[in-house]
């Protein structure tokens, strides 16, 4: 019997969403739409120059991974949680908010100095999210915060993309994989970022391996991986290296394929104000869904919905209650 839906591996970082225009953009040299990694003086550089017309800032605890289970988590699968934050204030907030949303980890007493995990995340008026990253001391992810045990007592692992541009990170994720497949745990891997099959196509090879369970991806991750402009030709690519996949569409649905089976997801329209956090929600609400045993056309009509939610807010998460609530709504349980 498994003690957690999921295992995760990621970034532990603490967002700090601004609202901006596309002058702003422009004017600090922000690449729009994706993930930049940045040192620290950027990052600072960048909070400086908006700080004199900010309209609205809101903070919560991000990353990757660690938004989808904490998404799975409060729709109410167990999960385990693998990351890096150090003994600072912004590494008090990362830990409170796993652990107000059930996520288990194995950070107790493994906080050391540096700086915990930064990501400006820039919100434009037609609601595309640019991300500016500082890792801190998720740069330096690596073995000693893999937990083979909890991995082994796991029906599923969750690999986020962005640990390609780690060394360490990368070592981890490889590691983590490999524990997965030798305890007859399946796997999941999301490209996390065009930037991630685009500049670091090797280590993204190695981390798919011989071929994952199932591949989280947009569709222009999905172009990129299978090095074509035509989706259908992307998919295939894909399905070399995959059993099942996702392909979200954004305001047009999804595509799942379970290994069978093609479903079309219909989108769930909705006045978006800010979709930072959607891929996550959708990641973390299919992985839910799978865990009540409900097939992938049900699980990627669950995670549009929910990723259609989240959308409609700013920060990467509903509150507490939205979770269950939307459970009900959408299961009736």
């Amino acid at each position: 019997m498994t003690q957690y839906s999921v295992y995760a591996i990621g970034a532990a970082l603490v967002d700090t969403e601004i609202q901006v225009n596309d002058s702003d953009l422009s004017a600090m040299s922000v690449e729009k739409g994706v993930m930049t990694l940045v040192d620290q003086a950027r990052q600072t550089e960048l909070i400086d120059h908006l700080k004199g017309h900010l309209v609205g800032a809101n903070h919560a605890s991000g990353g990757s991974a660690g938004n989808s289970m904490i998404a799975t988590a409060l729709f109410g699968a167990p999960t385990f949680m693998s990351c890096k934050v150090a003994n600072d204030e912004d590494g008090d907030i990362y830990l409170a908010d796993l652990e107000a949303s059930g996520v288990d980890h194995s950070l107790h007493n493994k906080r050391g100095s540096g700086t915990t995990g930064k990501c400006l995340v820039l919100i434009t008026p037609d609601a595309e999210r640019s991300m500016n990253t500082y890792l801190g001391v998720s740069e330096t992810l690596s073995l000693a915060e893999v937990d083979d045990q909890a991995i082994a007592a796991s029906s599923w692992v969750y690999l986020e993309g962005y640990l390609v541009t780690s060394p360490t990170g990368h070592e981890a994720a490889l590691h983590t994989r490999k524990v997965a497949e030798a305890n007859n745990v399946k796997t999941a891997i999301s490209f996390s970022d065009p930037g991630m099959v685009m500049y670091f196509r090797d280590n993204m090879t190695q981390l798919v391996g011989d071929g994952v369970d199932l591949v989280f991806c947009n569709e222009v991750e999905a172009l990129e991986w299978g090095g074509t402009d035509n989706l259908d030709k992307a998919m295939e690519a894909i399905k070399q290296v995959a059993k099942s996949f996702v392909v979200t569409l954004g305001a047009k649905g999804a595509i799942a394929f379970d290994g069978n089976t093609t479903y079309q997801i219909a989108a769930h329209t909705v006045d978006a104000l800010n979709t930072n956090g959607a891929g996550d929600m959708f990641a973390g609400a299919f992985l839910y869904a799978l865990s009540r045993g409900e097939g992938f056309e049900r699980a990627g009509e669950f995670a549009v919905r929910a990723a259609g939610e989240v959308v409609k807010y700013f920060g990467p998460r509903l509150q507490a209650e939205g979770y269950p609530a939307l459970r009900r709504e959408f299961f009736g349980d």
